[in-house]
C-alpha cells in the first residue's frame, strides 16, 4: 500500500474512532457523491474493520443539483431519510458546501432526536496532519466560550472592514459544533472544525455585517472578491450592497419566505480549520451569520425558511456586552 493510501485510511480512521467513535454492530450510513466516492470508500473500509455494517448512498444527482441551483430542494429523498433515521451514524462525505446547507433539513433533526451521530468531513482527507490534541484544544476552547456566554444577553461584534453589528441570544441555548460527536447531537464537520452558535433572537439583530470571508449559496469556490455590505435593522437584513456577488446573494434570497431574517449567530474555535472554504467557519478569528432558517438546527430558532446562508467576517473583534469581556481581538483568541 503506497503512502497516499496510508494517510487517507489513517485520516479515514480519525473520523470513525475518535469523531463518530464507531462500535460493533453498529449501522452506518455513508452519504457521498462521485468526487468524494474513493474517501466514502475509505470510511467504509474502516468502519467493516470495526466490526460495523457500512451502506455508501451515491447522492450524486441531488449534489449537483443543489450546487447549481441554491432553490433546489435540500431535503433528501424518502429511502435516504428513512436510512438516517435508522442510523447509528450517518458521515456525510461530499462536496462541503451542499453538506453544510444539508445539516438545515428535517432529516438532520430527526436523526438527532433518534440518538444517532451525523457529521460531515471536511475536504483534504489523506493530508490533514491532524491529531487528537489538536481535537481536544478546539473542543476546550469552545467549552470555554460556552461557559462565558451562559446567561448572557447581548454580543457586539466588529472588523476592520466596517463590520459593527449586535446580536441577542438572550434565552438560546449554546450549540457546540466539535469534532467528536455524541448521540442526539447536532450534525457538524469533522475533523477540522470547531465552532459555538446559537438562534439569534430573530427580531433584535442590528448594524452592519461585511462579509468579507465566505458567502455560501451563490456558488462561489472561495471568498468573495469583493466585500458584501448587509444592513441589519430588527433582525432582518435589509439592505444588501457590493458587487456581482451581492447582487446574486439579493437573487438567492429574493421572494423566499422569512430568508432576510438573520437565524444564526456563530464563531470558531479550531487552529486547523482552513481558510477559503466553508471551514473557515469553524477558524479563530472568524465570526459568522446566517440569513434564513433556524428552528431545525438551534436550540430555541423560530424563523423557518427554505434557505440557510452564511457569511463570514474575518479578524473580528468579539465581546459580551452584558459584561464586557472579549472573546475574540482582532481575530485573535483572548478568552
Amino acid at each position: 500500500m503506497g503512502s497516499t493510501a496510508e494517510k487517507l485510511l489513517e485520516d479515514a480512521a480519525l473520523v470513525v474512532d475518535v469523531c463518530m467513535s464507531v462500535e460493533q454492530d453498529d449501522v452506518v450510513t455513508i452519504i457521498t457523491d462521485d468526487a468524494h466516492a474513493e474517501h466514502a470508500a475509505a470510511v467504509a473500509r474502516v468502519v467493516v474493520e470495526r466490526g460495523g455494517w457500512p451502506v455508501i448512498m451515491n447522492n450524486e444527482t441531488q449534489v449537483a443539483r443543489g450546487l447549481a441551483d441554491v432553490r433546489f430542494p435540500m431535503a433528501p429523498p424518502s429511502n435516504l431519510h428513512r436510512a438516517m433515521v435508522g442510523s447509528d451514524e450517518v458521515i456525510i462525505i461530499t462536496n462541503l458546501e451542499w453538506a453544510n446547507r444539508f445539516a438545515h433539513v428535517s432529516a438532520v433533526k430527526e436523526t438527532c432526536a433518534a440518538n444517532g451521530k451525523i457529521a460531515s468531513v471536511e475536504e483534504g482527507m489523506g493530508g490533514w496532519n491532524l491529531t487528537v490534541e489538536h481535537i481536544r484544544e478546539a473542543t476546550r476552547r469552545a467549552k470555554d466560550a460556552i461557559a462565558a456566554l451562559e446567561g448572557k444577553r447581548h454580543v457586539r461584534v466588529t472588523t476592520a472592514r466596517g463590520t459593527d453589528f449586535t446580536v441577542s441570544i438572550e434565552g438560546r441555548p449554546a450549540l457546540e459544533v466539535t469534532p467528536v460527536k455524541e448521540r442526539g447531537q447536532m450534525m457538524g464537520p469533522v475533523p477540522l472544525w470547531a465552532e459555538v452558535a446559537f438562534a439569534a433572537v430573530e427580531d433584535f439583530t442590528h448594524g452592519t455585517a461585511v462579509v468579507d470571508g465566505v458567502m455560501l449559496g451563490i456558488g462561489l469556490p472561495g471568498q468573495v472578491q469583493e466585500p458584501i455590505r448587509w444592513t441589519l435593522e430588527g433582525g432582518r437584513c435589509v439592505a444588501i450592497e457590493g458587487g456581482e456577488e451581492a447582487k446574486r446573494l439579493r437573487e438567492a434570497i429574493a421572494g423566499v419566505e422569512n430568508a432576510d431574517v438573520v437565524g444564526e449567530f456563530a464563531f470558531g474555535t479550531s487552529e486547523k480549520a482552513p481558510f477559503g472554504s466553508p471551514s473557515e467557519k469553524g477558524r479563530i478569528g472568524t465570526v459568522h451569520l446566517a440569513l434564513g432558517d433556524n428552528h431545525n438546527a438551534y436550540p430555541g430558532g423560530l424563523n423557518s425558511s427554505s434557505l440557510h446562508l452564511d457569511g463570514v467576517f474575518l479578524d473580528a473583534t468579539m465581546q459580551i456586552v452584558d459584561d464586557g469581556t472579549y472573546i475574540l481581538r482582532d481575530g485573535a483568541w483572548v478568552l
